[in-house]
């Protein structure tokens, strides 16, 4: 599990319409995986859950969605209010 460093100036966003507490200066995938979030999304090949991986932006395994758009977590800042969702399959 990961655990953050600090806890100072915390805000929520949400995440499939569940709160997650986040630190300012976090990316949105770091936020999920100090609440205990890996899986954001899954394949549409298999259905296999896909993580963050790289965390730098490299690899796309970490696909969120935000405003209708689709983007990596790892390099999306966490924001107060944002409100983010699963990355649907593309034949969804």
């Amino acid at each position: 599990m990961f655990k953050r460093l600090h806890d100072d100036n915390t805000f929520v966003f949400t995440f499939d319409g569940t709160d997650i507490q986040a630190c300012k200066g976090e990316t949105v995938a770091a936020a999920l995986f100090a609440n205990g979030i890996a899986a954001l999304r899954k394949t549409h090949t298999s259905s296999s859950q896909r993580g963050p991986f790289c965390m730098m932006g490299a690899c796309y395994d970490c696909l969120v969605e935000v405003d209708g758009k689709t983007v990596q977590s790892c390099m999306l800042p966490a924001q107060p209010g944002l409100q983010v969702n699963r990355a649907k399959a593309q034949d969804e």
